[in-house]
């Protein structure tokens, strides 16, 4: 994040104070700000404050709570694995056998494209991690 705010000071001060914008730093910051919306979903998941709507789970009963649980869990597993784990491992492969790069800093895009898998399995991790702690206190009852 500091380096975003860095980047983003850097930029507004060589266009406006220096009257000479520095041609890469937009495009430092859109794949910052791409890396740390990614990652800082898989962190909100994993302290669990992330968004979410439980206004038809309370009044669930708490049988049916766990069965909702069990459902969006499933759910976040098969999405995260398989849109952003399989298809952004497919996207990493296909851009660096391409050599596509980047156009201002001329960096592969695979690089930029590689924390689509990795936080497709950091919320995977983290859902099942979360899923264990939750079920724990059951098994002992």
């Amino acid at each position: 994040m500091a380096a975003l705010v860095v980047n983003i000071l850097w930029q507004v001060t060589s266009r406006f104070a220096l009257n000479d914008p520095s041609s890469y730093t937009e495009e430092i910051a859109r794949f910052l700000l791409i890396w740390i919306g990614l990652l800082g979903g898989c962190y909100a998941y994993r302290h669990n404050s992330h968004l979410g709507l439980d206004l038809l789970t309370q009044k669930l009963s708490p049988a049916a709570q766990r069965l909702a649980a069990l459902l969006i869990d499933t759910v976040t597993i098969a999405f995260a694995a398989l849109v952003l784990g399989y298809g952004g491992g497919q996207l990493v492969w296909l851009t660096l056998e391409l050599q596509q790069t980047s156009a201002a800093l001329g960096i592969p895009m695979g690089y930029v494209y590689s924390v689509l898998p990795l936080s497709g399995a950091l919320m995977v991790f983290y859902c099942l991690a979360l899923r264990d702690r939750t079920r724990a206190p059951e098994q002992g009852s």
